[in-house]
């Protein structure tokens, strides 16, 4: 038996008393049921029983998060801490899922929960972690210093193998350090994941030979079959890649955990379909808990939109990711790199640098922000590093513009 405890913070909306709703989650997920049982002893409940730890009261709603079962308001919300005893839980991650999230969006009488975040015991360091992490996706890259910069494959979809590798060798003329396929490319009728390797590889390796600087391809294989997608991992690895992009959410947990244990390759997640837990902002899950699952199973780098984001996430959202992801959960060896994404064109870049504290470990991603530059892709990759250069050095995009021709074309096409 130890005395460790996981601790789970949830944002709990109920008509009633949060007081009693906190203690029937506790009792719910934990040793009780509906009504009260003979073999639930007070040992029982000693050993095994989570319990509420903590309540801070936020201020009340007229409105209900969703109206199913919620009864008359006001409604009252507040963040409370449930800590379940590790000797109930275990370190699984399918066994802390099931007890601590599964059940609870469950609970009757609630109008909104949301789990904020999980506090997990040094037990849970068992898990593997980043294999590459920041350090090592510098290592691959070479760039020792400021942000790696990267671009997608665009269209998404519909090149062919042979069309694929030769934007793959403009690109890497351009000067990116990463390329990677778009997540909705896996391996489809028209490019196959063996025709687009077989293609591919020979630009990166001729690449290398010329420039002496070694360019980093993410290959999608992602598959819901862990035996496929493992195949699909060794004929990357044994064709001398050293990427892969994962879908999470598409994988699962098990996938994961099954992928990273056997993985040769820096692993770059992507979260798409985060957004059906968290986009509610009564329901779902906060980053901050949902990315560290993903960080101990062994994400090398973490896909986390950026501001003025194509999508819906707000600026905010962004920076309260990145900050997640940079910090650490047991040391700074189990930080996943942070992807900057989603729309990047390099107008973005002063700001992600004011906003992120001022650092430059990240990978700065852009798909149509350099494809879709009116000089070209090379123009928009210069565009993008002279960006980073004016952030570095506090200049406003504007002035620096002024004698940085591919910048300033940026500016006047997507500004």
């Amino acid at each position: 038996m130890t005395n460790e405890f996981i601790r789970v913070t949830y944002r709990i909306e109920c008509a009633g008393d949060v007081e009693a709703m906190a203690a029937k989650i506790a009792s719910d997920q934990s040793t009780g049921t509906f009504t009260e049982l003979p073999g639930e002893t007070e040992d029982i409940r000693r050993r095994f029983a989570a319990r509420v730890e903590d309540i801070r009261h936020l201020p009340p709603v007229d409105a209900p998060s969703f109206p199913q079962d919620a009864g008359p308001g006001p409604f009252n919300r507040a963040d409370v801490v449930i800590a379940y005893p590790l000797d109930a839980v275990g370190t699984d991650i399918a066994a802390l899922m099931t007890i601590t999230v599964g059940g609870v969006f469950a609970i009757r009488g609630v109008s909104g929960v949301r789990v904020m975040d999980f506090d997990l015991p040094p037990a849970f360091a068992c898990h593997p972690g980043p294999q590459f992490g920041i350090e090592g996706s510098r290592s691959l890259t070479g760039v020792e210093r400021g942000p790696i910069i990267a671009s997608i494959i665009k269209p998404s979809l519909g090149l062919t193998p042979e069309e694929t590798a030769e934007m793959v060798a403009t690109l890497c003329e351009a000067g990116a350090d990463f390329i990677k396929d778009d997540e909705k490319l896996m391996s489809p009728v028209y490019s196959p994941l063996q025709d687009r390797v077989a293609a591919i590889m020979p630009v990166i390796r001729d690449h290398e030979q010329k420039a002496g600087k070694r360019v980093i391809y993410a290959f999608g294989i992602s598959s819901a079959d862990p035996d496929m997608m493992m195949r699909n991992h060794d004929m990357v690895a044994d064709a001398g890649g050293h990427a892969a992009v994962i879908n999470i959410n598409s994988i699962g947990h098990g996938g994961m955990s099954f992928l990273r244990k056997r993985s040769a390759l820096c692993l770059h997640a992507h979260r798409n379909g985060w957004d059906i837990l968290t986009r509610h902002p009564g329901l779902g899950m906060e980053f901050r808990a949902y990315q560290k699952i993903w960080r101990l199973l062994g994400v090398d780098q973490f896909q986390i939109n950026g501001i003025g984001a194509k999508y819906w996430e707000p600026d905010d959202s962004f920076v309260r990711s990145f900050q997640d992801c940079m910090t650490p959960i047991f040391s700074d060896a189990d930080r996943p790199l942070p992807v900057v994404c989603s729309g990047q064109w390099g107008g973005q870049a002063v700001e992600t640098y004011r906003r992120t504290g001022q650092t430059l470990d990240l990978m700065y991603l852009g798909g149509g922000g350099i494809h879709g530059h009116p000089m070209g892709p090379a123009a928009g990759i210069r565009a993008i590093r002279q960006a980073w250069e004016a952030a570095e050095t506090g200049v406003e995009l504007a002035d620096y513009a002024k004698t940085h021709p591919e910048l300033a074309a940026s500016l006047k096409k997507f500004g």
